[in-house]
């Protein structure tokens, strides 16, 4: 509080006042002596070791913090000022300072002092400061102050005074300021205090007060200052600030009180009252009646459930009303006749709405900060004219009236973040200097720099938004994390603004001068290479590579669909059926790279007049889920082909058949189901980092997100590896392998080893941002998201079209049939039926037989033709046996 610090302000400076001949060097007029100097006088002055200065005539000597144990006992009579703290006395034997008569500050702070003697202080008529703070005293010397009428200042905080004895301050008629602060007081000491009619600033602070009785300051009637805070008061008598007819400042912040103290209405002077921190519920009507010169009321911090209709009423005085935390308020206060205020603070409340004459009742209002309500509409502002700084983030608040903020021409500051609007009118705000809209997903319109000429900072819901505001073109990536930087400073000290009580006139004091023409505006989120301006995809190699690995993608995927699923010469066997399934998933990146290269070349040049729309589109968060969704179930899905590999040869070393056991159907089941669980969740939070739809680690939770996926994914990748070592360690076991499974083993060795070396840039970038590492810039993930990370989608199918000899043959086979015009389902349908017959009535060796699908064809003929001739054998056996008979 003001006041208080200006008093206790003027106290501290007392010493400088006391040696007001002082210059910049020291004593202006003086000679700095030493214990060894080599002056004369100095020798005869100047105790052993400690530091004096000439004042005049006088002496002042400093002996802090030398680990002295008793006061030196060559001291000048002429000593003005000593100071003895910081060291290891104990005590103070009577009569050792009676000879300095001249001595006006005495500083025994930060010793181990325990107890003072009748007599430690006798002789010093002069002294006017006395410090004792921070030593061992558990109580008040009884008689040790009695001859000290001239002493101003008394410090006795930080010790462990439990009680203070009638008469302690008798004879100290011209103490002004009292220190009792941070010791163990549990009651206020009435009779001691009593014998103090001058004294003017007291603090009881940091004690175990628990109630004040009625008439507890009555003989205080020139005190100022009442420190009362950090106590565990509950309750206070009616009349126990009778008396204090000149106190202003009045500090009860940080106890336990559950109702209002009506006790302050007699308080006639009282300018500075707080009451923050406390159990208070209600405050009631005309609760400041008898308070007419009130300035400033802190309130916040309190669970406030009503205010009086006349409670802040008729308060001409009043500038400064802050109700913070009142979490149960539901109506905006009535203020008629309160129209000084100059700041209002509410947050944390649950109001609604607003009055329409709010202005007209506040006419000299320049700060209204009422954050974190539930208000819905907002009335017109245009009455508050020297209104400068308005706050409503974190509210309900869906559109505002064309004229809201018009006329409003002293207005520098406003805060309308997180909230539901989706327009903001623009008429009145030409003065701005800080705008915040961040956290208005709905609000997407563009802002002309034009619209905003004096605007310096803006938090803005989109990247785009900035680009009127800040250069897009900027070379290299260096510029791009500086300006990241400068984003994340930014956003720290907005929330240590939001924390502290910020000096408004202070901060306005910058924006008196007019406008600067060419002045830098700092704008968030900044626009770059991951949130652009002109082009989505920026240089032509990136965007020249997006299309080529899409079109690639999306044919090669989908030839090995056809091969595998749809050629007659195919026969699905357990790691086919998962080869063609990763294919399917691998094009749907290729699907997500069509789509944002047709984005990049509908917006070619533009991008930031669409790139709001985009991101916050049902299309982009398709596709957000389509590329993440591809990239984990498809490395699912290779683990699974891995897994069947190592268990396949694991089969063929105990001699029995393969199948198509239960548990592959199982797996791929959950593949896809684990791959839709992990995409969903950034689907549904409906946001994304990037104009690419990905959720890059740039804030805690993506990160956390991203990191999870990296570990999860090195895990697949580990047990892959795991699996193909134990397959090559049982391949010398196993019986030997057909030519097609042979050719697949190899194809899936092959997919895991490019999987791999391509997964590593990706887990590379997941934990650089992680460890925040100055190397990886914006640039260098941009080419590693749209480069590297859809790769494999376009590897994964090339060597299967390329290296393995059975696609060739079922593509061959494939076109043949089509040619032929013979429906391939049909021919599929017949090779199934004749599998499956000969399945249930052959050995099972000619199942191991048939790997290849060519060679099963033949084998299908040949035993056919084979049962025929038994046939045939067995009626002529049984001709032969009918005639014998």
């Amino acid at each position: 509080m003001r006041g208080f610090h200006a008093l206790f302000a003027a106290l501290v400076l007392l010493p400088a006042g006391l040696r007001g001949s002082e210059g910049p060097g020291g004593a202006a007029a003086g000679v700095r002596v030493d214990g060894s100097g080599d002056a004369e006088a100095g020798r005869a002055s100047c105790p052993g070791r400690c530091r004096c200065e000439l004042d005049g005539l006088l002496l002042r000597v400093d002996c802090s913090d030398l680990e002295l144990g008793a006061v030196p006992s060559d001291l000048s009579v002429f000593t003005s000022y000593l100071d003895l703290s910081m060291n290891n006395m104990t005590l103070i034997s009577a009569g050792a300072l009676s000879s300095l008569h001249f001595l006006q500050e005495l500083r025994l702070a930060g010793n181990d002092l325990s107890f003072i003697p009748k007599g430690a202080f006798a002789g010093l008529y002069n002294l006017k400061v006395l410090m004792l703070q921070n030593n061992q005293l558990r109580s008040v010397p009884a008689e040790a102050f009695n001859n000290l009428h001239n002493l101003q200042s008394l410090r006795l905080d930080a010790n462990h005074i439990s009680g203070v004895p009638a008469g302690s301050f008798s004879g100290l008629r011209s103490l002004r300021h009292l220190w009792l602060d941070d010791n163990a007081l549990t009651e206020v000491p009435v009779e001691a205090l009593s014998e103090l009619p001058a004294l003017q600033a007291m603090t009881l602070a940091l004690n175990h007060i628990r109630h004040v009785p009625d008439h507890a300051f009555s003989a205080l009637g020139r005190l100022v200052v009442l420190h009362l805070n950090n106590n565990r008061i509950v309750s206070m008598g009616t009349n126990c600030f009778h008396g204090l007819h000149s106190l202003e400042t009045l500090d009860l912040n940080y106890n336990q009180l559950m109702e209002f103290p009506t006790a302050i209405r007699s308080l006639r002077h009282l300018k500075e009252l707080g009451f923050h921190s406390n159990k208070i519920q209600s405050i009631p009507d005309h609760a400041f009646t008898g308070n007419p010169s009130l300035t400033t009321v802190f309130f916040y911090d309190n669970p406030i459930q009503s205010v009086g209709r006349t409670a802040f009423q008729n308060l001409p005085e009043l500038r400064t009303l802050s109700l913070n935390g009142a979490a149960e308020l539901n109506e905006f206060p009535d203020l008629t006749g309160t129209r000084s205020l100059e700041s209002l603070t509410i947050t944390g409340a649950r109001i609604t709405s607003l009055p329409t004459s709010v202005c007209e009742q506040l006419p000299n209002l320049q700060l209204l900060d009422l954050s974190y309500n539930q208000i819905q509409s907002l009335p017109t502002f245009s009455a508050c004219e020297s209104l400068q700084k308005l706050d409503l983030h974190h509210n309900e608040v869906e559109e505002l009236e064309e004229n809201t903020f018009t006329g409003l021409t002293s207005l520098r500051f406003l805060d309308l973040s997180s909230n539901q609007l989706s327009s903001l009118p623009l008429s009145g705000l030409q003065t701005l200097t800080h705008l915040r809209l961040a956290g208005n997903g709905q609000l997407m319109e563009l802002i002309a720099r034009e619209d905003l000429p004096r605007v310096r900072w803006m938090e803005l819901p989109y990247a785009f938004q900035c680009c009127a505001f800040i250069s897009c073109e900027r070379k290299g990536g260096s510029s791009w994390e500086k300006e990241e930087a400068v984003e994340a400073a930014g956003r720290d000290a907005a929330v240590l603004s939001t924390q502290a009580e910020p000096d408004w006139e202070d901060f306005l004091m910058e924006f008196e001068d007019g406008p600067k023409p060419q002045h830098a505006v700092h704008c968030s989120p900044t626009p770059g290479p991951l949130r652009p301006c002109r082009h989505l995809l920026g240089s032509w190699m990136i965007r020249g590579g997006v299309w080529l690995m899409a079109g690639t993608s999306l044919i090669s995927n989908s030839l090995v669909v056809l091969a595998v699923f749809f050629s007659p010469a195919s026969l699905v066997t357990p790691t086919k059926r998962l080869i063609g399934l990763l294919a399917l998933v691998n094009g749907l990146m290729g699907v997500w790279g069509g789509w944002l290269a047709a984005v990049d070349a509908w917006t070619f040049g533009s991008f930031w007049r669409f790139g709001a729309k985009w991101e916050s589109s049902f299309l982009c968060h398709l596709s957000s889920f389509l590329c993440v969704f591809a990239s984990q179930t498809g490395l699912f899905l290779l683990t699974v082909a891995a897994l069947e590999r190592c268990v396949a040869s694991a089969v063929r070393s105990g001699g029995r058949s393969a199948g198509w056991p239960l548990w592959i159907r199982l797996s791929i089941c959950l593949c896809f189901l684990l791959g839709a669980a992990i995409t969903l969740p950034p689907l549904v939070a409906g946001n994304s980092s990037t104009s690419f739809c990905l959720p890059l680690p740039s804030v805690s939770s993506s990160l956390a997100f991203s990191v999870s996926m990296v570990l999860f994914d090195s895990l697949c990748f580990l047990l892959m590896t795991l699996a193909y070592i134990r397959f090559y360690c049982q391949s010398s076991k196993a019986a030997p392998a057909c030519d097609e499974e042979a050719a697949l083993t190899r194809h899936v060795a092959w997919l895991l080893f490019s999987d791999c070396l391509l997964y590593l840039p990706v887990a590379f970038l997941s934990f650089s941002s992680l460890l925040r590492l100055p190397a990886v810039g914006p640039e260098a993930a941009k080419a590693l998201l749209l480069l590297v990370a859809p790769l494999p989608a376009c590897v994964n199918p090339l060597l299967y079209l390329l290296f393995n000899p059975l696609a060739r043959e079922e593509l061959a086979s494939l076109a043949k049939r089509t040619c032929r015009g013979v429906p391939p389902s049909k021919l599929r349908r017949r090779a199934k039926a004749r599998g499956s017959t000969l399945d249930s009535d052959y050995d099972e060796d000619v199942e191991k037989q048939s790997c290849d699908s060519t060679q099963g064809l033949v084998a299908v003929e040949h035993l056919k033709e084979e049962e025929e001739s038994r046939g045939a054998k067995g009626l002529h056996s049984a001709e032969a046996a009918g005639l014998h008979h």
